[in-house]
């Protein structure tokens, strides 16, 4: 084994470990504050969501390239290779839209408690489960037509029509139908992306707008606390910021992939490893704002113990 094989295996199952480490740590937090009593908010139910698509793109992706990379090369097979592709872009394209949900439903529950406000806050907590749903749905049905430019090491197609994407080819030909293909693919993509900007903005506009009557009410020697809904908006908004930004990174080098016919071991490795990126660091964003509400039940239920006893 090649010294750059065994670094890059490495990585990739660096990567992996924490990955799957966070958001495993992530869920077990909210199944924590469930069982004992905390009342947890509408929006932790999409990143419920988020933890398991992440969890899923990082299996079907950074697994097999840690395994490329260590030199097991015939693994997966043809069908296995199309399975995995598959996987991995149902939990990419979820991860995707969670982030964009996550941004929309907490821009909307900050938005001004007027009579309005307080009318799109109830129908849009009534359309979170079915938000999900058609998430997952969606990406399922559009992906399937990913497997069929994926083919497994072993499969007896021509070289020149391989391209090698380390544990898998890629098929080189009809590459006007792999553009409209792609095109397809990346639809809901950007409609996610046009909605989380939008979200984004809306938060930052209430968010100057919030501290700005907090300063003229309160005199400048008293800084006071944020309140957690600003904490969890500062949350998301850097979660946005992140996604996009290695969102960005990834449908570069995406690019180049499918614009080469033969691909450099580097590109597609790093590709892989911008693809992970986001799933990796997204728990701990997360978390970050979430051990507020953490310590904030621990307390309540100390309390309830205490008043019962």
């Amino acid at each position: 084994m090649a010294s750059r094989d065994l670094v890059i295996g490495v990585i990739f199952l660096t990567q992996t470990v924490v990955g799957i480490l966070g958001n495993f740590s992530l869920l077990y937090h909210y199944l924590f504050l469930s069982f004992t009593g905390c009342r947890l908010r509408p929006t932790d139910l999409i990143v419920k969501h988020l933890v398991a698509a992440n969890s899923l793109s990082l299996l079907c992706k950074g697994v097999p390239q840690m395994m490329a990379a260590f030199g097991w090369n015939n693994f997966p097979g043809d069908f296995g290779c199309k399975l995995l592709f598959y996987l991995h872009r149902i939990g990419r394209g979820v991860s995707i839209g969670s982030t964009c949900l996550l941004s929309a439903f907490q821009a909307i529950t900050i938005s001004p408690q007027n009579a309005r406000g307080t009318k799109l806050k109830r129908k849009a907590l009534k359309y979170i489960d079915f938000s999900i749903f058609l998430c997952w749905t969606i990406y399922m049905l559009v992906n399937i037509i990913c497997p069929i430019h994926v083919t497994g090491k072993r499969n007896n197609v021509s070289i020149s029509m391989r391209k090698d994407l380390q544990y898998c080819s890629g098929t080189t030909n009809n590459k006007i139908t792999q553009l409209l293909h792609a095109a397809l693919l990346s639809f809901p993509d950007v409609l996610c992306l046009g909605l989380m900007v939008w979200a984004s903005g809306h938060m930052v506009f209430i968010l100057h707008r919030h501290r700005q009557r907090v300063q003229h009410i309160h005199s400048t020697n008293v800084s006071p606390r944020s309140s957690p809904e600003s904490r969890a908006t500062q949350s998301i908004l850097v979660l946005v910021s992140t996604f996009v930004c290695f969102y960005s990174l990834s449908s570069i080098c995406q690019v180049f992939i499918a614009v080469f016919d033969n691909p450099s071991w580097l590109l597609v490795s790093v590709s892989a490893f911008i693809s992970g990126c986001f799933p990796t660091a997204c728990p701990f964003v997360l978390m970050n704002c979430n051990s507020c509400v953490y310590k904030i039940c621990s307390l309540n239920l100390r309390e309830t113990v205490i008043f019962k006893i």
